[in-house]
């Protein structure tokens, strides 16, 4: 039964039985601890993770290291901040049944490491290295906190429409380096469930890679330097950009901060265009672009187009045709950089033993659930409308069952089908290709050894 509000407005109608039905199977908004047993009961998906985690090697293939998901560190954050580390399991069922028991606030993953990591104490007494991390995605971490010198809308924990573009930008600047200049393939990018994005890396190469050549990729990324009191944090050296960083103004940079960051965070406005004044080398431009902007601040012009007006002008002054030093042409290119290039955190990438958020966790700060983002579409990314943990048991209480998994009704089900279809399958295949020339390999080896 369908009835119309009585307005006169004949396109507002709602359906009264449905209408009803949320509203009597509403839960109330935020985390709370006991909803997080229904989540790990119902929609968590334990086996997804497991096939993950294990690259292939739960297979009965003779070329499988059965051991190799055993050796993998899981961390469980529980209330009051109880830290369980170097937590292990032998198979899904393991894992599933800890973490359905122990409901963590948080799952961490750490390394795969030369031995179980649960009994690294039985292996103390053999030596320094026998409990090493061996293995580990290259992973990287970009907070928004990081971003609190160039965003005025939100600051802190804080993210909204307006300053979300910046992760955005890291996401489409990596994401297009990883796999255009070292070859990655398998990247899974996601959403840390309050203010940044998570990036792991898991193609074999880039798993085996030791803490220096991690320390090697990390520093290709970095070009933002210095702290809140660096007046210039960004140095752009030579006569050209390096062709990776010229990519990334070209395709990625110069788009979004003209496009959006000008305006929406306000850049050139009165209280603010002082702070990048101070980042031109030369003061004669300087007093100039001042005079000029002072000279138009009482104009008509509407407030929202001041900002991309006067960077006109600045681009105008630091590029036109006069004869000035390289360092002044460059600064054009040095403020994009400095407001819109990605602020990795340098020591998660670093090391094979930092630990990392999993995906479909729960932030228990925002109740949101830490989805998958795919890069191919990451401007439609809506960070406010991830989905939280009272929205999925509200979804569950609709009863909107299905023949499948029960996730699949919920609106959890797109991000669990495209971490499946989009990321694991593919990476999953590459494995199992990986494993049997793998043992081929050995077993002609092998052979070579016999007739010599």
């Amino acid at each position: 039964m369908t009835g119309e509000v009585e307005n006169g407005r004949d396109d507002m109608v709602i359906d009264e039985p449905q209408a009803e039905s949320m509203r009597i199977n509403a839960v109330p908004d935020g985390f709370n601890p006991n909803y997080l047993k229904v989540y790990y009961g119902k929609l968590f998906p334990h086996a997804d993770i497991f096939r993950w985690m294990s690259y292939g090697t739960d297979g009965k293939h003779p070329g499988c290291d059965q051991s190799f998901f055993g050796r993998r560190e899981f961390s469980f954050t529980l209330d009051n901040d109880i830290y369980l580390r170097f937590q292990s399991f032998n198979s899904a069922s393991d894992m599933e049944n800890a973490i359905k028991e122990k409901c963590p606030f948080k799952i961490d993953i750490g390394p795969v490491y030369s031995v179980d990591p649960a009994k690294r104490h039985a292996y103390a007494q053999a030596g320094d290295n026998v409990f090493t991390p061996v293995e580990r995605e290259l992973v990287f971490d970009i907070d928004m906190t990081d971003y609190d010198d160039v965003r005025y809308c939100c600051s802190g924990a804080d993210v909204c429409l307006d300053c979300w573009p910046l992760m955005t930008i890291a996401i489409k600047v990596l994401d297009a380096s990883l796999r255009d200049d070292f070859g990655f393939n398998h990247i899974l990018w996601v959403f840390s469930g309050r203010r940044g994005v998570h990036c792991w890396v898991c193609d074999a190469k880039a798993r085996r890679l030791n803490n220096e050549q991690r320390a090697a990729v990390a520093e290709y990324f970095r070009v933002y330097k210095g702290n809140e009191n660096s007046q210039k944090k960004v140095s752009l050296m030579g006569q050209a950009l390096h062709p990776f960083l010229a990519r990334s103004y070209t395709n990625v940079l110069k788009d979004f901060f003209e496009r959006k960051l000008l305006s929406s965070q306000q850049l050139l406005s009165e209280e603010r265009y002082e702070k990048i004044l101070d980042m031109i080398p030369d003061e004669g431009i300087t007093s100039e672009l001042r005079g000029k902007w002072q000279d138009n601040r009482r104009s008509s012009m509407a407030k929202e187009d001041i900002n991309v007006f006067r960077w006109d002008q600045l681009k105008h002054l630091l590029q036109s045709g006069k004869q000035k030093a390289p360092g002044v042409r460059r600064c054009v290119e040095e403020i994009v950089f400095s407001h819109a290039y990605p602020r990795i955190d340098m020591e998660v990438s670093k090391h094979m033993n930092h630990l990392l958020k999993a995906p479909f966790c729960v932030h228990p700060k925002t109740g949101r659930v830490c989805v998958p983002i795919d890069p191919d579409r990451c401007e439609e990314f809506d960070p406010t409308n991830v989905p939280t943990l009272s929205k999925l048991l509200g979804e569950i209480n609709m009863g909107l069952r299905t023949e499948g998994d029960e996730w699949d009704a919920t609106s959890l089900g797109q991000s669990v089908r495209y971490f499946r279809s989009s990321f694991l399958q593919p990476l999953l295949k590459s494995c199992k290709e990986e494993i049997e020339s793998s043992f081929i390999a050995k077993k002609e080896q092998s052979r070579n050894s016999l007739t010599w």
